[in-house]
């Protein structure tokens, strides 16, 4: 199934989101963004957001030394990387290690899920207001500055659903920063709710119904045209020509044979989905990679809802940390990212392609440690820590096979360079080709500064 980013948008919005831009597409006159000179651009991104909170001490930068209390059960393992170490249920990244950079000192003050997401997606804090009054997303800031080529949209997020009765709650639709909120929903993505690892997985609203001929396909399109003059109020004179241009963007989905392919993952061998993992999460990093070769700039694929009833859903683990981590959440990332490093590597595609893997914080440095704000922690759990985390960057302009940041002998603080995720975001549009102090407009036309933060040097080769 595929839905609209916030069924919550009121309707007129829907009307002119569908009319104007049912993908996204950057409308020429409100194009401010400014290419960046960068030795290796990349021209597109996927982001791995692990929804929930990965706890670093636990995943990316163990704490051998530290007492049991702060360690926990997990020992570390060497990298390809000399001195580097991470855990010892990621050893297919750790034989990869030489691809990636860690940022092991990312800090903000967030301990909400669904606001702290806002930092992560965004690079700024999230408002006190709904979803429409958040700064855009990454994905967003690339459909505004008119990126992507053919009929595909050029930013797709990647949500399966657990069918009922079996799903647990749905904390990830509630997150801030995953649209475009004060640019208005035209540049919201395209989400893909569907799951991937299913035989029967379909994106239908791509392909033409079998009794629908092309003929009839060319009379709707003449027909939305024809909405043209009543569009104009929505986006002011002048628009005739970009209003076509999304109507031909919309309409050509159906029939471009190229455009429906890229979401049948079923053209893959079938050697190649098991590497990824024949899982909701390996098969939507699987078609991620499908979407960006067939020219979407950013597909950003969320930790699916797995169905688990208990606290420690996602990422979440106040409880059953280290089972969890064991069983469920390392060996599956695992799987998924080192599969997508050698894909794409495979197909001369790594060079262009920035991956971004993240969460939105980190976890107590305690065991069975609670903090004001979080959700509690029982015994065997973490509760959620802004104060410290890792975020991992590889492909595109990265620099492979480096650490970036430390954190204290606790894993609680950084200890070095100190990393917010304004600094992220500005790393990540200049990698994009972007300058982070480009000039947008909101939907009412005010001016803005892209992003405050500096770009973090020292990742960038």
């Amino acid at each position: 199934m595929l839905r609209s980013f916030d069924s919550r948008v009121p309707r007129r919005e829907v009307i002119r989101a569908g009319a104007l831009s049912l993908f996204g597409l950057g409308l020429p006159g409100l194009l401010q963004g400014r290419t960046v000179e960068s030795r290796k651009r990349a021209k597109s991104c996927i982001v791995l957001f692990m929804w929930g909170g990965p706890a670093q001490q636990d995943t990316w930068d163990l704490k051998p030394s530290a007492p049991d209390i702060y360690r926990g059960e997990f020992r570390p393992i060497q990298t390809t990387v000399p001195g580097l170490q991470i855990c010892e249920h990621l050893p297919q990244l750790a034989r990869r290690a030489h691809q990636l950079c860690l940022i092991r000192s990312m800090t903000h003050p967030d301990v909400n899920h669904t606001t702290a997401t806002h930092y992560l997606l965004t690079g700024r804090p999230a408002p006190s207001g709904p979803m429409a009054d958040d700064w855009p997303n990454y994905g967003s800031i690339l459909a505004k500055f008119g990126r992507g080529r053919g009929p595909l949209p050029p930013y797709v997020s990647m949500m399966p659903v657990v069918p009922a009765p079996d799903g647990a709650p749905r904390f990830v639709e509630e997150s801030h920063g995953q649209g475009a909120g004060i640019l208005g929903p035209i540049f919201n993505p395209m989400r893909i709710d569907a799951d991937a690892s299913k035989p029967e997985y379909r994106v239908g609203e791509f392909e033409r119904r079998a009794d629908t001929s092309a003929n009839e396909v060319r009379d709707r399109q003449g027909l939305l045209r024809g909405l043209d003059t009543q569009s104009r109020k929505f986006v002011g004179q002048g628009s005739s020509e970009a209003v076509g241009a999304h109507y031909d963007r919309a309409f050509s989905l159906l029939s471009a044979p190229a455009a429906a392919q890229a979401f049948d993952l079923s053209q893959e061998p079938r050697k190649l989905r098991e590497r990824y993992g024949m899982n909701r999460h390996g098969q939507s990093v699987l078609q991620a990679r499908r979407l960006i070769e067939a020219g979407v700039p950013l597909v950003t694929v969320f930790w699916p809802n797995d169905g688990i009833t208990n606290v420690s859903v996602y990422w979440d683990t106040h409880n059953r940390n280290f089972i969890d981590l064991k069983t469920r959440l390392c060996p599956v990332t695992d799987q998924a990212f080192s599969a997508l490093l050698d894909d794409l590597g495979d197909r001369g595609l790594l060079d262009d392609t920035l991956i971004v893997w993240t969460g939105e914080m980190g976890r107590t440095p305690k065991v069975g440690q609670s903090v004001p704000g979080g959700a509690g922690a029982g015994r065997d759990g973490r509760d959620h820590w802004g104060k410290l985390f890792t975020t991992v960057l590889a492909g595109g302009g990265v620099k492979a096979g480096t650490v970036y940041g430390s954190s204290d002998k606790f894993a609680a603080e950084p200890a070095t360079n100190p990393t917010p995720p304004a600094d992220l975001a500005a790393t990540v549009y200049h990698l994009l080709g972007i300058d982070p102090r480009s000039e947008i407009r909101d939907r009412l036309g005010r001016p803005l500064t892209l992003c405050e933060g500096r770009v973090i040097d020292d990742v960038v080769s």
